[in-house]
C-alpha cells in the first residue's frame, strides 16, 4: 500500500499548520471590521467569494495531483492566501476580478510548485500583481467610504452597472503619483485623502497594525521582517522628503499609513516560505522590501507597490539565506581539529 508522502509541519503538535493559520486570519479581524465600516458590505463579499474560489481551485488541483484533497483543505493555507488577497482588492470588486486573482494565486502561485512549503513566491501576491498589471482600472479605483449602497454594489460586482460618478475615487498614492502643479496643501483637499493618508486607509493601516501586533504577541513570527521593511520605508521617505512642494513624494507618516503598508509589513513579508529564515535575513528582506516600495511608489509606473516589492525580494531570498546563515555550534572547533590532524 502506498502511503502519501505528508510534509511537515504535520497536524500535530501547538503549532500545527491549522492553527497558525486559524490564528492569522483572527488576526485580520480589526482590519475587516474597519473595511466594513467604511466600504459596507463589498470586502465581506470579496471574502466570500475569494474564499469559496480559492478552496475551489485547491481541491481540484489537489485531486488532479492525486494528493489528499481533505487533508490540504483542512490546514486552512487557501483560506488565509484568499482572505489577504481579497482585503487587498478593492471593495466591491467585479467578480470576474476577484475570480482571476484568487484562481492565479492558487494555481500559479503556489500549486504549480508542490503546494504549501514549496512556492518561493507569495501566492497572494502572485493574483493582486496578475490582476494589477492586467486592469489597473479596476484595481486602481477604490469606492468612496460610506458612500456605496449594498444594492450598487452588488450590480457592480456582477457587472450589471459601473458605480456612480462620485462613488468611486482614485487612491491618495495614485493622485500623488500624478501630480504636477498642486502643494500638498492644496492635494489634501482632494477627497481622496484623509489626515495623515489616504481618507480611509489611515484607519485600516492602524487596525492592521494592531492585528500584526497580536500576531507578534503570539510568536507566529519575530520582528525582524515587519521592523526592517517600516523603518526602510519611513527613512527613505524622510530622505527624499522635500516638503509640500508639488514635486514632493509625500511624508514618512503618509507613506506609513497610506495603501497596504501595515498589510504587507505584518501578513506579507512575514510568510515563512517565501521570506529568508535567519532572524538577520529577515531583518534585510524586510529592508529591501520597504526600499522598493518607496522607489517604485515614487519613481514607479504604480502607485502602491508592496505587491511588486515584495516578489522582487522572493527572488533574492535564497541569497540572502547563503550570507547570513547563522554559525553551527562546533563547526569552527572540528575544522580546526581536522586540520591539526593533518
Amino acid at each position: 500500500m502506498a502511503l502519501p508522502r505528508i510534509t511537515s509541519p504535520h497536524t500535530k503538535g501547538n503549532n500545527r499548520t491549522q492553527r497558525v493559520m486559524l490564528t492569522v486570519l483572527a488576526a485580520t479581524l480589526p482590519g475587516v471590521l474597519v473595511l466594513t465600516w467604511l466600504y459596507g458590505a463589498g470586502t465581506l463579499i470579496n471574502l466570500a467569494w475569494a474564499s469559496i474560489v480559492a478552496l475551489s481551485f485547491e481541491a481540484v488541483i489537489l485531486k488532479l495531483r492525486q494528493r489528499p484533497v481533505q487533508f490540504f483543505l483542512r490546514d486552512g493555507s487557501a483560506l488565509v492566501t484568499a482572505v489577504l488577497l481579497a482585503l487587498a482588492l478593492p471593495p466591491y470588486s467585479p467578480w470576474w476580478l476577484t475570480l482571476i486573482a484568487t484562481g492565479s494565486a492558487i494555481v500559479f502561485g503556489k500549486q504549480l510548485y508542490g503546494g504549501l512549503g514549496q512556492n518561493p513566491f507569495n501566492p497572494a501576491m502572485i493574483g493582486y500583481v496578475v490582476v494589477l498589471v492586467s486592469f489597473p482600472v479596476e484595481m486602481t479605483t477604490w469606492p468612496v467610504p460610506h458612500s456605496v449602497s449594498f444594492t450598487a454594489g452588488l450590480q457592480h460586482i456582477l457587472g450589471i452597472a459601473s458605480l456612480a460618478d462620485g462613488w468611486a475615487q482614485a487612491t491618495a498614492l495614485d493622485v500623488l503619483k500624478v501630480n504636477k502643479s498642486l502643494t500638498i496643501d492644496e492635494l489634501w483637499a482632494n477627497p481622496a485623502f484623509g489626515h495623515f493618508g489616504g481618507i480611509g486607509s489611515e484607519v485600516v493601516n492602524l487596525a492592521f497594525l494592531a492585528g500584526g501586533l497580536f500576531l507578534l504577541h503570539k510568536r507566529l513570527f519575530s520582528w525582524h521582517a515587519p521592523v526592517g521593511m517600516l523603518a526602510a520605508l519611513a527613512i527613505m521617505s524622510l530622505l527624499f522628503w522635500n516638503g509640500s512642494g508639488s514635486d514632493s513624494h509625500g511624508s514618512p507618516l503618509f507613506h506609513l499609513l497610506s495603501g497596504a503598508t501595515m498589510l504587507g509589513a505584518f501578513f506579507i513579508v512575514t510568510d515563512p516560505v517565501s521570506s529568508a529564515t535567519s532572524n538577520q535575513g529577515r531583518l534585510i528582506f524586510g529592508a529591501g522590501v520597504g526600499i522598493l516600495v518607496y522607489i517604485i511608489r515614487a519613481w514607479g509606473g504604480y502607485p502602491d507597490a508592496v505587491a511588486f516589492a515584495v516578489l522582487l525580494m522572493n527572488l533574492t531570498a535564497p541569497t540572502i539565506d547563503y550570507y547570513t546563515r547563522p554559525r553551527t555550534y562546533g563547526h569552527r572547533k572540528a575544522e580546526r581539529g581536522f586540520k591539526l590532524g593533518e
